[in-house]
């Protein structure tokens, strides 16, 4: 019997005051973003911001549904949000945070759910291109991955359809 690795490497960052420009701008709209969710059962409030390679950006935060597999990802309204209004546009970056309205707390980051790394992944397969992934809170250190295919070795993809 073999045995393979899998090596996973991301940086990360004391605080989100140290990130450069662009990638902190993009946070910080996420951070903004978290007081518009809809997460009356969970309490857990997430925002997510996408830059396009057209310099737009794009949020999408977390709609829970009393029905709760009804629900979506602020990952995936974000990314929906991005295909419906610049089609065709690459995405660079996304940034993703939370608060937890229930604890009163947001000091660890949170990374994409199942569902989301597989959506996020179709789009960084598609666009032939990493997408940066950027994971904060409101306070506190932030991840910094360089591509969705990190957080979802052995993928599933549509190649394997074929």
């Amino acid at each position: 019997m073999k045995q393979a690795i899998i090596p996973f490497s991301y940086e990360i960052v004391e605080s989100a005051e140290l990130l450069p420009g662009p990638e902190w701008q993009l946070l910080r709209k996420a951070q903004e973003m978290t007081h518009n969710a809809y997460a009356p059962y969970s309490q857990f409030f997430v925002g997510a911001a996408l830059l396009l390679r057209n310099g737009k950006i794009v949020m999408g935060t977390n709609q829970e549904n009393a029905s709760s597999p009804a629900g979506l990802c602020a990952e995936r309204v974000a990314l929906a949000a991005a295909a419906s209004l610049h089609p065709g546009i690459s995405l660079l970056m996304m940034a993703i945070t939370h608060f937890n309205n229930g604890t009163g707390k947001s000091e660890q980051p949170i990374a994409p759910c199942g569902i989301c790394r597989q959506s996020l992944l179709e789009y960084e397969i598609n666009q032939q291109q990493p997408i940066r992934l950027i994971l904060g809170a409101l306070n506190g250190e932030v991840l910094l991955i360089s591509s969705v295919k990190s957080l979802l070795p052995l993928s599933f993809s549509g190649a394997d359809l074929k």
